[in-house]
């Protein structure tokens, strides 16, 4: 591997997401995994593939870098990421904050590169981040509507077990959800036996009582071990029109994904743009 021809990366921290940062730099073309800061009382080997790369307690003490994944605390990203910017290395960073707090933090962030003339890339994760485009685009398609966010379904083990008694489910898995408006709605995941119908095992459950007293989606997937994996993320995003529209549309965003791994990936995506972003903090999106 050729760091010179390559974007140089660094990585702050080398927690969860700073391993998962590592892991996925290590299969890319365009950039290069240069080096991890990590704290001093941490300094042992580090694992597989990484333990030949070079680990230093401040990225001063780092060759040259192009962009720094910042992988830290959420209540330390601020002060590490305000340090680095006033280095001149630009910075990709993901802290899971909200509301005022959060815009607080991009406009601190905005000011020190700008003043420092580098750039930064902000909200580069899951929330906030990508699930922000994906709302923005349904409030693009339904202007005139609501939005319900379910997170982490709750799992109903009685129904699970129903849908998986109906010929063909080779296993089931039932989340239940209250909506804005306060109704339930459930959720039914099933996997299927090869040669079943999933049409006609949507329609059984459908037509079953116990699932008549709430409204039911029902998924097919390719495998429910792991979609039931511990660190999965679970989620569904619905956007419906409102009555006074006239029209009846409604979208639905269902997700299941290892948080680290998919923050990781998005960090990456920032990381390739810095080069030819202006100075100052920017907004995660695809485009930029």
């Amino acid at each position: 591997m050729d760091c010179m021809k390559k974007l140089q990366v660094a990585i702050i921290g080398l927690g969860r997401l700073g391993s998962a940062c590592a892991q996925e730099l290590l299969d890319e073309d365009a950039m290069a995994l240069c080096g991890i800061v990590r704290r001093v009382e941490s300094m042992g080997p580090l694992p597989g593939r990484l333990r030949h790369m070079p680990v230093a307690g401040h990225v001063r003490d780092l060759p040259a870098i192009d962009v720094a994944l910042v992988c830290v605390p959420a209540n330390t990203v601020l002060g590490v990421s305000r340090e680095l910017l006033q280095a001149r290395v630009p910075i990709v960073e993901c802290a899971a904050i909200e509301g005022a707090a959060l815009a607080a933090h991009y406009a601190e962030l905005d000011d020190v590169a700008r003043k420092h003339r580098t750039a930064a890339v902000v909200g580069a994760g899951w929330d906030p981040g990508v699930l922000q485009l994906f709302t923005r685009a349904f409030e693009m398609l339904i202007p005139r509507g609501q939005n319900e966010l379910h997170r982490h379904p709750g799992i109903r083990l009685h129904h699970s077990a129903a849908v998986a008694h109906i010929p063909g489910v080779k296993g089931a898995l039932a989340g239940q959800f209250r909506g804005a408006n306060g109704a339930m709605q459930r959720y039914v995941y099933v996997e299927i036996r090869d040669g079943t119908d999933f049409a006609q095992v949507r329609a059984t459950i459908a037509d079953d009582p116990l699932f008549a007293d709430e409204e039911t989606q029902v998924f097919q997937v390719d495998s429910l071990s792991s979609l039931e994996a511990e660190e999965g993320q679970g989620m569904a995003l619905e956007r419906r029109s409102s009555p006074a529209s006239g029209v009846h549309a409604s979208l639905l965003l269902e997700a299941r994904f290892e948080l680290t791994a998919l923050t990781a990936r998005v960090m990456l995506h920032a990381a390739r743009r810095i080069p030819a972003l202006p100075h100052g903090a920017h907004r995660f999106s695809l485009g930029i």
